[in-house]
């Protein structure tokens, strides 16, 4: 295993493949996520759907929703012959929906249908297989009950979690809620990378800076982070130098912009509409002066048709790369 690892959540509605090309044009190393992949649309021949990606994503991983283990078996030998680097088991979705599949956080309660399935994954395929968690759901959250969980699905042959830090309510909060409202417990994240040293031990959860993670670093295996990569991406182009000691030139934002219209033109030829890549990149220019202008541009001509990359170079145009280099 690495010595660290610095990654991407997997966001639904986010961390599709027009946004994972993306921020890999801001680090080469960043760990990417795709979207939690329901178990169910890999077994019904939906892989390319769902898998395709581009090799230029690379590393990246493959997050699945499911809980039968001959279900996940097939998800892992798909993952394995796309490519895929790992494969991820998501254990931390609250929504009622992945409840209604029996799959994501209410899993946390089944321990030994994890285990299986991990074993399962393990057996199919030669990826390493990780598990994405919380510290505890409901009534559930004893840092005992947390140790079972993590000691119960080690035995199966899983050497990384990334946990995060804090609880999910199943009932009577959404999602976005149950990312804000349970109270973050980074301590017990760091007191369970001490019970399990063997075990590469990620924390996640309202991780919004560089030098926070720099922070956790000292504590745990890796750090992954979310919403604030997505609504600011750009926080990405640090992290290979700081985290990674490459010292490689860092990309300016408008670099980065000009390095993605090439993909964008392809996939506008392949018939894809430009809207679907466009709205990853409006946090791009974020804390940057004219980064309104810029948002408000795209969002008012990327629907329109036959937009093309035309819209994104007009948009950039309107953030002077002066106020780049003022902003930093």
């Amino acid at each position: 295993m690495p010595d660290r690892r610095f990654s991407v959540a997997p966001m639904m509605d986010c961390t599709d493949r027009f946004d994972r090309y993306f921020l890999r044009l801001l680090s080469r190393h960043v760990l990417l996520y795709t979207e939690m992949v329901p178990a169910a649309a890999i077994v019904h021949g939906k892989s390319a759907q769902f898998l395709r990606f581009d090799k230029a994503e690379h590393p990246v991983a493959v997050q699945f929703g499911g809980s039968e283990p001959a279900e996940l078996a097939v998800c892992a030998r798909e993952a394995e012959r796309y490519g895929y680097d790992e494969v991820n088991l998501n254990v931390g979705c609250p929504s009622d929906r992945v409840q209604a599949g029996r799959f994501g956080a209410c899993l946390m309660a089944e321990p030994s249908l994890v285990a299986d399935g991990v074993s399962a994954m393990r057996e199919a395929c030669s990826l390493p297989i990780t598990v994405k968690t919380r510290i505890g759901i409901d009534e559930q959250d004893s840092y005992q009950e947390l140790v079972d969980f993590v000691g119960h699905v080690a035995a199966a042959g899983c050497r990384s979690f990334t946990i995060h830090a804090r609880k999910a309510w199943l009932q009577g909060l959404s999602p976005k809620q149950n990312r804000e409202i349970p109270p973050l417990d980074y301590d017990r994240v760091y007191r369970l990378k001490q019970d399990f040293p063997e075990l590469e031990i990620v924390i996640n959860g309202g991780i919004q800076t560089v030098e926070a993670c720099q922070e956790h670093l000292g504590r745990v295996d890796g750090v992954m982070l979310g919403r604030a990569v997505y609504h600011s991406p750009y926080l990405l182009a640090q992290v290979d130098r700081v985290i990674f000691g490459d010292n490689r030139p860092v990309p300016s934002r408008h670099e980065v912009l000009h390095q993605y219209l090439p993909f964008v033109e392809r996939e506008l030829a392949a018939g894809v509409a430009l809207p679907a890549m466009s709205r990853h990149l409006l946090g791009l220019f974020q804390g940057v002066p004219g980064a309104r202008r810029f948002r408000r541009y795209i969002s008012e001509h990327a629907h329109l048709p036959h937009a093309g990359v035309e819209v994104l170079e007009r948009a950039a145009a309107l953030v002077p790369e002066e106020y780049e280099r003022r902003a930093g």
